[in-house]
């Protein structure tokens, strides 16, 4: 429920229902123009109402009856024809917020509606006009897309989850659970993140693509210590996992930022028993770069809370060298925001990186490094580009970033997220479920896909009154509720209601199809050989497209060939010139790949001085593309949840004595993808309706503008049902006056299904009556049919005989 200030709480508790309400239509306030209003909330779920606790997607509506003002009429001033200054604060997309209350003026008004216009509806000749409003389901209307990693079924490890799923498409549709990519859209000449891992319940990344998924043995995703919303929590010290760019940019010639936030308050107890919180005091940030032949360049941010210091070190693969920054505030435990800026733009060939860390505390400071430059040997950094992203961690982890192309660190207030930086989180997301090993092909918006989501999961998606966006998953229901958050009686606050209670609310027996990924793993798929020789002139940019079909997985930026040997997979030479034999240059373009309209689009940009060629030595095109597919496409198979042990389910034992076996599949969908996963599905299907649960609706109450979705209510009728039941709230109906009389409605789904029947005095009848059939004695067939030739000539079968219609 939702609290409410003392004046308010004070006029409910009186029985006051005067309802007052404020609607502002693009911030402005039009609440006295308001004739009547009506909003209405429910969970949309696919199963028989009753079965269910609560599944399901919800988007509000909102009903508005505006009047005109000033002596002119509403469809004078808000029809669709009407000038901008007056129409423009009704036209459709435009801001919607309404809020109400109870009660003395002074009361502050709770929110019940924001969102956006849908639709406005001016009746010529009269005084109003209609406006329709959806919440913020309207914001995520844009077309779903999600990445198409092969690092699952590579691994043969679960690379995402459908909880990662839901918060990328609200990402998409400006939705934050964290902060956002800092520059997540291509504008040449502008910065570009070349990662944005959220871990928001998985490895998968909209920019940058997974590369090493860690055991799940060794980490797990939780919110509880997270820095924003969700964390990668690690079970074990210095947990790895990485990702590929989705632009192998040049070194020397970039400014590369890394960030990521963790939580050092977050501490593992080994003889707790919980496994599933961080141990350790360190988290490393490093940039892999690909030099000539096998060998690599490192830069790396290194944090230990513990000894409170950073370090910023520039490496090859055998040693290398550092900067060191001590703090003693590193001591503080909570959530930090660590970040380093590796600067190699000083440089052709060669570079001596320049670099610099700034961190947040947990108390708001900021810690910020001096600049520093290497000048040893060992520091050094010769052409290369960049091949990855690692984290290693032992603390919970979000949000990790890397952004190239930013003129120097980010300011105070760019780090921190704040002024022109600022974004609001507006997202709150559930314990993870559905583990992914292929994330499936989706189509239409995103709200629909969050819809298919949340109807394969059985969990809950909605836009509260506030406009932030909730997921919660089927675990929510898994413990009964023992206290109501308000009690609602006959006596008071129900005028009336209607219990219903149906067999279609039983299932006793559930079926959860899945797809069964064991022992698919990952092979070559297209090959293609470009069939030109790519001239990339000096300084400038060359995009390049080829087609690639919908249903294939993700590719990484080409690697870089040199003449020490040929990288399997994606990869392309460059050459300074078409003549045989032109030696292979290194670390001069930065590559992109992206996906568009059936195209995998590949950009090179030359940050040379001089023309460069895709060729090989013997003069043919060098650019190579390799796509990966699964070995085979996941099995169809079914987890069922069904009465196995009478002793230990007495409920399923009164359930198909009382009601039959009733059996319920749910929908094939590749959102399902392992054993478990599909018997927990089923199990929590069979709890949920091993006895049918009534539902109570149109239960007309006295209005409370602090009921939400999902409230649990405690319902006693003494005048008509006679019940004292706990229940979940599952839809809200308001509606109300310009007088201020107000009516609300609630759909309620009990807690429990009441007592078990029990048929005392009854004898049910047989569920079948057949007519009885006489048979003849055989004495009557031979009084009959004296004689064998008597029964022959009756040409009579020896059933109709029996039956006795002939003897």
């Amino acid at each position: 429920m939702q609290r409410a200030d003392d004046a308010t709480a004070a006029a409910l508790a009186a029985g006051e229902r005067t309802n007052r309400h404020r609607t502002r239509l693009g911030g402005k306030d039009v609440s006295a123009q308001v004739q009547s209003w009506e909003l209405e909330r429910s969970y949309a779920t696919d199963l028989p109402a009753a079965m269910r606790a609560f599944s399901g997607s919800s988007a509000a509506q909102l009903q508005v009856e505006l009047s005109g003002t000033g002596g002119r009429t509403a469809p004078e001033l808000y029809s669709p024809w009407a000038g901008r200054l007056t129409g423009d604060a009704v036209r459709p997309g435009q801001s919607v917020v309404h809020g109400g209350t109870v009660g003395a003026a002074d009361a502050t008004a709770l929110p019940a509606f924001r969102g956006t216009v849908r639709s406005r509806s001016a009746a010529s000749g009269g005084d109003t006009v209609q406006i329709t409003a959806l919440d913020g389901a309207e914001r995520l209307r844009g077309p779903a897309v999600l990445p198409k990693p092969y690092s699952g079924f590579l691994y043969r490890r679960p690379v995402s989850t459908a909880t990662w799923c839901v918060s990328e498409l609200l990402r998409q549709g400006g939705l934050y659970a964290c902060p956002p990519a800092r520059y997540p859209d291509f504008a040449d000449g502008k910065p570009l993140t070349l990662v944005y891992a959220s871990l928001h319940g998985g490895f998968s990344t909209p920019y940058g693509q997974p590369e090493f998924l860690p055991d799940p043995a060794t980490f797990t995703f939780r919110r509880e210590g997270a820095p924003h919303e969700m964390a990668l929590v690690p079970k074990q010290p210095q947990v790895k996992a990485s990702w590929f760019p989705r632009s192998r940019v040049t070194v020397p010639g970039s400014r590369l930022f890394a960030e990521v936030w963790v939580n050092n308050a977050v501490r593992y107890d080994s003889t707790s028993g919980d496994d599933g919180i961080g141990n350790g005091d360190q988290v490393v940030v490093q940039l892999d770069l690909n030099r000539n032949g096998s060998n690599t360049g490192y830069l790396k941010l290194l944090v230990n809370f513990a000894e409170r210091w950073v370090r910023i070190a520039s490496a090859d693969s055998s040693d290398g060298w550092y900067f060191q920054w001590t703090w003693a505030s590193l001591g503080q435990r909570g959530v930090w925001h660590i970040g380093a800026l590796f600067d190699t733009t000083d440089g052709t060939s060669s570079v001596y990186p320049t670099v610099q860390p700034r961190l947040t505390a947990p108390d708001g400071t900021q810690l910020l490094g001096a600049a520093a430059t290497y000048s040893s040997s060992l520091g050094l950094q010769t052409s290369s580009e960049l091949g990855q992203v690692s984290l290693f961690t032992d603390l919970p982890a979000e949000c990790l970033q890397v952004t190239s192309g930013l003129p120097a660190l980010p300011s105070a207030a760019e780090f921190a997220h704040t002024g022109a930086w600022a974004w609001t989180k507006s997202v709150e997301l559930d314990d993870p479920i559905l583990p992914l090993y292929a994330l499936p092909r989706v189509s239409g918006s995103q709200w629909e896909v969050i819809s298919q989501i949340a109807k394969a999961s059985m969990s809950t998606a909605e836009i509260d009154e506030r406009g932030v966006f909730r997921w919660r998953n089927y675990t929510r229901f898994a413990t009964r509720p023992t206290t109501a958050d308000l009690t609602l009686t006959s006596v008071r606050e129900i005028a009336s209601l209607t219990a219903t209670e149906e067999i279609d609310a039983c299932r006793n027996y559930c079926v959860q199809p899945y797809k069964d990924w064991t022992g698919i793993t990952a092979v070559a798929g297209t090959t293609l050989q470009d069939d030109v020789i790519r001239v990339l002139p000096p300084r400038s940019t060359t995009t390049v497209k080829y087609l690639m079909a919908e249903d294939e997985y993700d590719i990484s930026p080409p690697g870089t060939d040199d003449d020490t040997g040929t990288t399997p997979g994606t990869n392309v030479r460059f050459a300074a010139g078409p003549a045989p034999g032109a030696a292979a240059v290194k670390g001069m373009v930065d590559m992109l790949v992206r996906r568009e309209d059936g195209y995998l689009v590949v950009r090179y940009t030359n940050r040379s001085s001089q023309t460069l060629y895709t060729i090989t030595t013997d003069r043919k095109p060098s650019f190579s593309l390799l796509t990966i597919k699964p070995s085979a496409d996941p099995v169809d198979r079914v987890s069922i949840a069904l009465l196995e042990d009478p002793a230990r389910d007495p409920s399923g034992v009164a359930s198909e004595k009382y009601y039959g076996r009733q059996e319920y599949t749910a929908e094939s969908t590749d959102w399902v993808q392992d054993a478990a996963t599909a018997a927990a599905l089923a199990r929590a299907m069979r709890t949920a309706g091993v006895l049918p649960v009534p539902v109570i609706g149109d239960v007309d109450v006295l209005y409370d503008p602090r009921i939400q979705l999902g409230d649990v209510v405690r319902v006693v009728d003494t005048a008509g049902a006679a019940l004292d039941t706990l229940a979940w709230v599952v839809g809200i109906r308001t509606a109300a006056t310009a007088e201020g009389g107000v009516r609300q409605t609630l759909t309620l789904r009990g807690v429990d299904p009441g007592a078990l029947p029990a048929d005392a005095g009854l004898a049910p009848d047989a569920p079948s009556d057949p007519a009885t059939t006489p048979s003849v004695t055989y004495a009557a067939v031979a009084a009959a049919y004296p004689k064998l030739s008597d029964l022959t000539a009756s040409r009579l079968a020896w059933g109709r005989i029996k039956e006795g219609a002939h003897a």
